[in-house]
């Protein structure tokens, strides 16, 4: 008897009217955004923020906005769709299609981060400690939504807690597409493209009896990377930020490092989304060069060591 596995069912849209409506990931931009916020402020209000409280919001906004999007979004273009990008610039705009990269979003933070800490006279360490430690917040909620589009699958397994993704179809060889499209037409012949496809999985019962013996089980790649990139990496960063004193900086340098050593863990179940790089997967060959960071920053740290005031306060009383 064949194990039933999961198929990935989920809509991408909270609330759909015709094309467009409420999708989740946006949903998990905002709630990063919130929760970042509120997270930021908390630290600013005892002392280990150079940032007041109400400075937070402004600062956390365009960190959003230049960091994140704007940084996620050209990231996936250079490292990871780069023959379309370069054919058609104008595809950088169309965000409804998918694509962010969080390495392109972490040099975003930090390019915008330098901007910001120079322009005010505030320490860029300081600033960016705090920042990495509300950080994987967002990262949570964004592989939460991930995995809500179906996109980002893992690699095939056959372990109980598999899930089978439809969207995998897309990247189906001709052939191999045109026999599954077959199949589904003798089901219901409204569905025949992979789109009518992968958006008829929910109503269909007949659809899903066939795609669970069609498509591949695999990791829920998304949902492990959410606890490694998101839960882990700030429960790790915030107990370190409220209990221990550092000098400004090694948070940062801890991030890279430690970001770097869970994404290399996350892609042993994640499905390559682009061609190795030598023996190396993009994300891991691109996280080799933010333990070179992670590393300058805590070199730096002991170089030209400064504290939150939260620490020099207890120092000179």
């Amino acid at each position: 008897m064949l194990l039933a596995y999961y198929i990935h069912d989920l809509s991408p849209f909270l609330i759909q009217i015709g094309g467009f409506g409420l999708r989740w990931y946006g949903l998990a931009y905002l709630a990063g955004f919130i929760v970042g916020i509120l997270l930021y402020k908390h630290l600013a209000k005892r002392g280990y923020s150079d940032l007041r409280p109400d400075q937070v919001t402004d600062f956390i906004t365009m960190s959003a906005l230049f960091g994140v999007l704007l940084g996620g979004r050209l990231g996936y273009m250079l490292f990871y769709d780069g023959d379309r990008f370069f054919h058609d610039p104008l595809i950088f705009f169309r965000v409804w299609e998918g694509g962010m990269a969080s390495h392109g979003g972490i040099l975003g933070l930090t390019f915008y981060t330098i901007w910001y800490a120079r322009r005010h006279r505030l320490s860029f360490r300081n600033l960016a400690d705090n920042l990495v430690v509300v950080g994987p917040v967002g990262v949570f909620f964004g592989r939460c939504a991930n995995f809500i589009n179906g996109e980002l699958y893992g690699r095939v397994t056959d372990v109980f807690w598999a899930v089978q993704f439809p969207k995998e179809i897309l990247v189906y060889p001709p052939d191999h597409l045109e026999r599954l499209l077959s199949k589904t037409v003798a089901v219901d012949p409204s569905l025949g493209s992979p789109e009518a496809v992968i958006a008829g999985v929910t109503a269909s019962q007949p659809l899903r009896e066939l795609l669970a013996v069609e498509i591949a089980p695999r990791y829920p790649s998304q949902l492990v990377e959410a606890g490694l990139e998101g839960l882990f990496l700030f429960a790790l960063l915030w107990m370190l930020r409220t209990r221990v004193r550092l000098a400004n900086g090694v948070l940062t340098g801890v991030f890279f490092i430690a970001y770097a050593v869970v994404r290399f863990l996350g892609e042993c179940f994640r499905e390559p989304d682009a061609p190795l790089t030598g023996m190396l997967t993009r994300g891991r060959f691109l996280s080799l060069f933010m333990i070179l960071i992670g590393i300058f920053f805590l070199l730096w740290a002991r170089w030209k060591p400064s504290y939150p005031h939260r620490f020099t306060k207890v120092s000179s009383s």
